[in-house]
């Protein structure tokens, strides 16, 4: 599959100090939330083929989060009309062009055709099994390495294994990260990494593959966090970029040098 690439990196966490090290938690108000970035077109039209052939392979909803599905649908349309999109009572023009139906019974599907984003909400557990949030619902098209099939309904410690240093301290600092998230405002933090890899590069738990100093592209993730003011779920959203060396501006290339991207162990 042809690698989809953006022209330009709009976000690069080694740029800034408070995103170049770890936790690399930044404030953002809501309305630079989403984005329709330089790759748009081809990356929702490879959303279209994936919604279209592996349904259950790139969405997910538990019916005790469709409340919150339906909260995150009304909250993003109401988003549209100021990135671009076109819409009426029926449907979206996507800024590609494509016409989309608008569902609210579908909400999943229906944001997933929208926006470039994938997002997973974040709920206390259903079943009172854990203490920890779980993964009750999502999109999930262009992961690194994960399915969402695998993280489906499990809490926090339990949806990173195996990686080693997602340790139950760790996932405690996490779990406070998202009870602190109020309504009105997210939180933002960015990975970046070398990858040869496709932009849809799903991969089971314990198939570990990372990049090398040589690898060709760029793959930089905004990951946010939003409190969903009505149902309290936090929506995580992940927009990915992938770029040539060659993109990037004078200063993201500058500080790249001086910061270089940190390879997985």
């Amino acid at each position: 599959m042809e690698q989809i690439l953006q022209t330009k990196l709009s976000f690069a966490p080694w740029v800034d100090p408070r995103t170049r090290r770890l936790p690399g938690v930044v404030p953002f108000e809501l309305e630079t939330w989403l984005e329709v970035d330089t790759a748009y077109g081809a990356q929702m039209a490879l959303r279209d083929h994936l919604i279209a052939t592996q349904p259950d392979e790139v969405m997910g909803l538990d019916e005790s989060a469709r409340p919150a599905a339906e909260e995150l649908y009304d909250m993003v349309l109401g988003l549209l009309p100021g990135l671009g999109f076109a819409a009426s009572q029926d449907a979206v023009t996507r800024p590609d062009g494509v016409t989309v139906p608008l569902n609210r019974g579908a909400p999943i599907k229906t944001l997933a055709r929208l926006m470039q984003n994938d997002f997973c909400l974040m709920q206390p557990d259903p079943s009172g099994a854990s203490r920890q949030s779980v993964l009750t619902g999502g999109a999930l098209c262009f992961p690194s390495g994960w399915r969402l099939s695998e993280k489906f309904m499990k809490p926090m410690l339990r949806i990173h294994q195996p990686i080693a240093a997602y340790t139950p301290e760790l996932a405690a600092r996490v779990q406070r990260l998202l009870d602190g998230v109020q309504p009105g405002r997210g939180l933002m933090r960015g990975t970046a990494s070398r990858s040869d890899a496709p932009l849809s590069d799903p991969r089971s738990e314990g198939d570990l593959r990372h990049g090398s100093h040589q690898s060709r592209y760029i793959r930089v993730e905004r990951q946010s966090l939003v409190r969903l003011p009505n149902t309290r779920a936090v929506v995580f959203t992940i927009h990915t970029q992938v770029v040539l060396p060659e993109a990037l501006t004078p200063d993201q290339a500058k500080a790249l040098a001086e910061f270089p991207i940190r390879l997985a162990d």
